[in-house]
């Protein structure tokens, strides 16, 4: 229907294009009921008819972009199923006055805007998982969202995401953005225990920084970084923080950070205490290092993308996010 009125709407322009035309040079052409009509109402008929099909014609193309914007799976929000029994973790009713949906226009005291979205069917007193998705480098909250499409599924899976806004790479802007996952634990249900960081290049090495850094390393429960741009002899200026899950993904063809994340994942390798002897592939052609410290789950997935791609193991990422410290 709405195809249409466009069609139609578009006809009205061009017609009174032709209206006005005919209005100027030879407004003798038209009739109407035997009578002749003056050229400064044939002009402004043409008026007229002009303006009724750009409005029309907006309007429709308007409420289409609208509708794919909706319907756009990056962003529709999932609806949780709650397990619930004695040993879940919840929160006082009426303590977390974080609503249900998007929260679009969050803000730290650095002024780093990021965005909440909660399950469709957000329950305010168990305590959510909480997937924090860091930028890559130059894109803000939105863009990030489109670009790894991790809100379905996440929040589906009984998360609440976020995505924050890059900033330019320092050990205080990673510290900065680091304040986030509390900040959201303050006005939603969140799982202190359970807080999972992802995210795609200077996204990852927030990730990772965090991970390691004195002073925010308690903060992750597990990472799973995309296309770190930090190498092995960088991280041995670091020491080992506790013993994490980590899920670490590099392409093979990356030629901005070559080989950087197989460095990545030999050095957590050690730090968890795993046997770095022997990894075993998997049946999604991942390695996992077995013997790891606590039976920390430590993995490395090699795709075969340029850089900027994201690697779209979504499902892999919940399902490892989900399986960690529950």
């Amino acid at each position: 229907m709405n195809e249409l009125l466009l069609v139609i709407f578009r006809v009205m322009i061009f017609l009174s294009v032709a209206l006005f035309v005919i209005g100027i040079f030879k407004p003798e052409w038209l009739r109407f009921r035997q009578k002749q009509p003056g050229r400064t109402t044939i002009i402004a008929a043409a008026i007229g008819i002009l303006i009724i099909g750009f409005t029309g014609a907006g309007a429709i193309q308007y409420a289409g972009k609208n509708n794919a914007e909706a319907i756009n799976p990056s962003k529709l929000l999932g609806e949780a199923v709650y397990a619930v029994d004695d040993n879940t973790r919840r929160c006082d009713p009426g303590t977390k006055p974080g609503t249900t949906g998007a929260s679009n226009d969050e803000k730290t005291s650095a002024g780093i805007r990021y965005m909440v979205k909660t399950p469709v069917n957000y329950n305010a007193s168990i305590a959510h998982p909480l997937l924090m998705v860091y930028a890559p480098g130059g894109k803000n909250r939105y863009e990030s969202e489109n670009y790894m499409y991790l809100t379905q599924e996440a929040t589906a899976a009984g998360f609440i995401v976020a995505y924050a806004d890059h900033r330019k790479m320092t050990t205080e802007t990673i510290e900065e953005l680091a304040e986030i996952p509390g900040l959201i634990e303050r006005k939603w249900c969140v799982d202190k225990k359970r807080i999972f960081l992802t995210g795609h290049s200077d996204g990852a090495t927030v990730a990772m920084g965090i991970a390691f850094i004195n002073g925010t390393k308690h903060i992750p429960a597990a990472i799973a970084p995309s296309a770190v741009g930090i190498r092995g002899e960088d991280l041995k200026e670091y020491h080992c923080p506790n013993p994490l899950p980590v899920m670490v993904m590099h392409s093979s063809h990356d030629t901005l950070f070559p080989g950087y994340g197989k460095e990545t994942i030999e050095w957590w390798a050690v730090c968890n205490g795993c046997d770095s002897a022997s990894p075993v592939k998997e049946a999604d052609g991942c390695i996992t290092y077995r013997g790891c410290k606590n039976n920390v789950t430590t993995r490395y997935c090699e795709g075969s993308g340029a850089h900027p791609e994201w690697p779209g193991k979504n499902k892999a990422i919940i399902d490892f996010f989900s399986a960690a410290n529950k």
